[in-house]
């Protein structure tokens, strides 16, 4: 294995027709299934930059920005942002083709850790990231500001005394009702 690789080499691209199947009860593509193809070309990206087995281990956004219509053929542009030891975040974008017009639309943005393995099913390091373009170095910005915020996340958690009278007052501020017993 060699111990860099661009992100060029990780790029993958997929189109599908969207047919009837796919929708849901408003006509539209149902986003479950948009977002099962996110998840299958996050593996294929991961794996093929790796050159093993991955695993999802978040889906740290889904913006959903249009509708995708039946009949659109549906385009996944993917590659590989962002590089730890055995964890890669791939970035993946979505757009939606009318095919009589030609119209394209940007229906989606996602961002998928993945997490190298090997036939065991243990973390297995993967090659460090060439970046070979300014658009690659601000998406590979964009990655480290996700894992910064991601962390502070789960520091509020664990410090955050949600049981505090302060942050019970504090709900009167949201449209909720506090019943506790």
């Amino acid at each position: 294995m060699s111990d860099y690789k661009t992100v060029k080499s990780s790029q993958i691209t997929i189109s599908e027709l969207m047919l009837p199947s796919h929708t849901n009860f408003s006509g539209k593509i149902h986003g479950g299934y948009i977002l099962s193809l996110l998840d299958q070309i996050a593996f294929a990206c991961a794996s093929k930059y790796s050159g093993n087995y991955c695993v999802t281990a978040s889906v740290d956004t889904v913006d959903f920005l249009n509708p995708i219509e039946v009949g659109e053929l549906v385009t996944l542009k993917a590659s590989v942002n962002y590089v730890g030891n055995s964890s890669m975040i791939v970035g993946i974008r979505v757009e939606a083709e009318n095919i009589q017009t030609g119209k394209v639309k940007h229906c989606n943005s996602s961002y998928f850790t993945m997490v190298a393995k090997d036939k065991d099913g243990n973390n297995v390091k993967v090659p460090k990231l060439i970046l070979s373009s300014l658009n690659e170095v601000r998406r590979f910005y964009y990655c480290v500001k996700m894992i910064s915020v991601r962390k502070e996340k789960q520091e509020h958690e664990e410090i955050f005394d949600y049981k505090s009278i302060e942050a019970i007052e504090n709900l009167k501020n949201y449209n909720v009702k506090v019943e506790i017993n």
